[in-house]
């Protein structure tokens, strides 16, 4: 019945309150669980927390034992290097990949073709910087500068170390932004003809940056319920697009030129605009 009632959601409407809770504890399960279908179908059969991470544990030790057996030219050490940096480069405050933070004067040619193994190989999702917000959006990519985000959130979630009562119990941690923005890009990727970007200046910083045919739509992602960022404001009130979107707890609302759309709701973003 909550999966039907999360298909028949429609633009505009109201999600009632006893939905929305509902949804939303979906949503904290999924940030444990994740999408790997091993966790789903133990989380199916025995709702074991424990037995989540245990399994996420042991897929991690499977993919980093894998990377050992990469005979071509890519150094495999290189990519485990790049690999375990992921969770450590995502909670810096501005997430932007930093090759020094892999090892003390790093330069991009040590850990470039080790990124691009992990990209092609589908372990991890780039998102390219833009110096401007307009169409079309590719030619704007600043090619070295990026972040990188793990293909699956429940797997990001055992790396950066996350507890699970730390979800369940609905506290503040210090990863949530970070987690955050991974299950929304996961959600948003596939919905769109053109990959999500991201756009920072000396003012702020703007999450993802999606187009739309024509059309750019800014996109903010909160953890909780917290006040949208003076960056975004700021793009908002200079531009005025047709559609800006916020990811959050809050409800399904319209206010003004922003959307709030409850964080259940991004796989359906396209639908709803």
């Amino acid at each position: 019945m909550l999966y039907d009632y999360y298909l028949s959601i429609e633009k505009n409407q109201r999600v009632e309150e006893i939905f929305h809770n509902r949804l939303f504890e979906s949503y904290n399960n999924y940030l444990i669980i994740g999408g790997m279908p091993e966790c789903i179908a133990s989380w199916t059969e025995n709702k074991n927390p424990k037995k989540i991470s245990q399994i996420q544990h042991e897929l991690i030790e499977i993919y980093e034992h894998d990377f050992s057996k990469n005979n071509g030219k890519v150094n495999s050490g290189r990519i485990l290097m790049v690999f375990r940096s992921i969770a450590s480069q995502l909670a810096k405050p501005n997430e932007k990949f930093m090759y020094g933070a892999i090892r003390e004067g790093s330069r991009a040619k040590d850990f470039e073709e080790a990124i691009e193994w992990l990209v092609s190989a589908g372990m991890l999702n780039r998102v390219y910087n833009v110096s401007k917000m307009e169409h079309p959006i590719s030619v704007f990519d600043r090619l070295d500068c990026f972040k990188l985000f793990v293909f699956d959130t429940g797997l990001l979630k055992h790396m950066a170390g996350i507890d699970n009562s730390a979800i369940l119990l609905k506290t503040n941690y210090q990863f949530k932004g970070p987690l955050t923005e991974n299950y929304v890009l996961q959600q948003l990727r596939g919905q769109f003809d053109i990959e999500p970007r991201y756009f920072s200046d000396k003012n702020g910083e703007i999450d993802f940056v999606l187009q739309n045919g024509m059309e750019i739509i800014p996109i903010e992602v909160k953890g909780g319920e917290d006040k949208s960022a003076p960056s975004f404001k700021r793009y908002i009130a200079e531009h005025e697009p047709e559609h800006a979107i916020r990811f959050s707890k809050r409800g399904y609302v319209k206010n003004g030129f922003i959307t709030n759309l409850p964080l259940y709701l991004a796989r359906k973003m396209k639908e709803l605009l």
